[in-house]
């Protein structure tokens, strides 16, 4: 080939790196021109003055004009900064090395334990379980929890809500649950909670044991992309393990602050608000999420907590109620058991697991049924008992739920240090019952 035609079709080949412009900055979304870009694309935003770049994700698409909603704070961009596609895209260095670290949603330590070497990159969107492909959910799954595993017994893949108000105790009974399940690797997604509530948790609730562990933290300073995909992100460390057939205990805190973050997400980009002020997208986000936990043929099985913050104790708030009807089962924890000294406060009556029939054994479950039943009469005969009004003898079954108020409520109280065995909490359950 004659050089002259060589430097020709060299000349007419754009060698620079294709780039954008950043035209409109505001204190959510960065508005910017001049790329070929998709919904969902990563982008990075690199500044012209001063050494300062952040990555984004394209959220909004208006002709040749893209909104990007940043995983940081926008403070120092300027106008025609450059915009980037970033090649890794949706995708996380997620590997074995995890366990036992504290990492932000891109899976980067905060732990200050040094650089986790993760080779293999997996998205933080994926489908959720096919509904063909679900086991069936068969098996128990002990938490070490005596009111749970007696009265509320879990199965390995099931969903279960946490639900309750600010300072009832959850973050408590989270600690309980990750120390006492039987869960060969877990992991923990503190998502929108205080930054000293982090160490607090490892270190109270966790007694600072963190094999097997892996913990995904974006705290409520973060920016609500990171808030929002940090849980993405934690449950696409669940399903690592679950594909190499491990059962693994999923739990987060908090659902509300994740909706809380899509809410202003949504509000930025000019979504209608409805109830409580959140968008459409903030419910429809939730099942994207949750129906990612749960039990897959011929892999393991992801079993979810999510805790859910209810506002004034109000379980018809729109995000509790969403949650409730997708979730495999809810505990409710209750302020009015807290006051009594009852710990953990477990309002068994307000509770429920929707698989327990199918796990547990023919007398365990009439037992639970003839606990609720007890525990019922005495709630309702509750002031005629205080006053004197009731005289004995004249219910069999009230008088039996008063004989055994207090052995009942030594069953469903426990130290938050101690952990117990799911066959001695049944055996007991059904000894007191009987």
């Amino acid at each position: 080939m004659p050089l002259s035609s060589l430097k020709s079709k060299i000349s007419a080949i754009n060698h620079s790196v294709a780039f954008g412009e950043v035209v409109k900055i505001n204190a959510t979304v960065i508005t910017a021109r001049g790329l070929n870009v998709s919904i969902g694309d990563m982008v990075r935003i690199i500044s012209n003055e001063i050494d300062l770049e952040t990555v984004g994700m394209v959220t909004e698409i208006d002709g040749k004009t893209f909104f990007i909603t940043p995983f940081s704070f926008v403070e120092g961009f300027r106008s025609e900064d450059r915009v980037f596609l970033d090649s890794t895209g949706m995708n996380i260095p997620i590997g074995d090395s995890l366990l036992g670290r504290v990492v932000d949603p891109f899976m980067n330590p905060i732990d200050g334990k040094g650089s986790i070497n993760n080779s293999k990159l997996s998205p933080i969107i994926k489908a959720p379980i096919s509904a063909m492909k679900r086991g069936m959910i068969d098996e128990v799954f002990s938490v070490g929890v005596k009111s749970i595993d007696g009265l509320l017994t879990c199965g390995k893949g099931q969903k279960l809500g946490i639900f309750a108000g600010s300072g009832v105790g959850k973050s408590t009974l989270m600690g309980m649950i990750v120390r006492g399940s039987n869960a060969p690797i877990k992991v923990v997604a503190l998502i929108g909670e205080r930054g000293r509530e982090v160490p607090e948790f490892i270190e109270k609730n966790l007694g600072g044991n963190l094999e097997n562990t892996v913990i995904i933290v974006a705290t409520s300073d973060d920016s609500p992309l990171m808030r929002k995909y940090g849980a993405f992100s934690a449950m696409s460390v669940a399903e690592h393990f679950k594909d190499q057939g491990l059962d693994v205990l999923f739990m987060m805190d908090s659902v509300t602050r994740f909706a809380m973050a899509q809410r202003e997400i949504g509000l930025a980009l000019g979504e209608p608000p409805t109830s409580k002020g959140y968008p459409p997208s903030s419910l429809s986000l939730l099942p994207q999420l949750m129906e990612r936990a749960g039990k897959e043929e011929g892999k393991g099985s992801i079993t979810a907590f999510f805790t859910v913050l209810i506002e004034s104790d109000d379980m018809s708030d729109p995000i509790a109620d969403q949650s409730r009807s997708i979730l495999d089962g809810h505990i409710v924890l209750s302020r009015e058991m807290t006051d009594f000294g009852i710990y953990p406060p477990v309002h068994i009556l307000n509770s429920a697991s929707r698989v327990m029939n199918d796990i547990v054994s023919g007398e365990h479950l009439q037992c639970i049924m003839k606990f609720r039943r007890l525990y019922t009469l005495l709630k309702e005969n509750e002031t005629l008992i205080r006053i004197g009004a009731y005289t004995k003898g004249t219910d069999a079954e009230l008088d039996e739920a008063i004989n055994k108020k207090k052995v009942m409520e030594n069953f469903i109280s426990q130290n938050a240090t101690v952990q117990e065995d799911f066959n001695e909490t049944s055996q007991k359950l059904i000894e007191l019952m009987n």
